[in-house]
């Protein structure tokens, strides 16, 4: 059985013009690529926490809630 192309996939598939980046904003997103790999490779080296809030880091995303309730420490 062959899987059709989702309707994303579909609309990426057909070409479009695409403004070129300026030389600035190539080493923007270059280097935002790098903070991003060197992210995740920290996130990745980090023991697991076992019976934490779960989610993403509050302290990186400033979300001090857990379950309505705000908390600090």
């Amino acid at each position: 059985m062959t899987e059709e192309p989702s309707k994303t996939e579909a609309a990426d598939a057909v070409d479009k013009p695409r403004k070129a980046l300026t030389p600035e904003a190539q080493r923007a997103l270059a280097e935002a690529e790098a903070r991003r790999k060197l992210y995740r490779e920290a996130e990745a080296a980090a023991p697991k926490e076992i019976g934490g809030r779960g989610g993403k880091e509050p302290g990186r995303y400033g979300d001090w809630e857990v379950k309505g309730l705000a908390t600090d420490f």
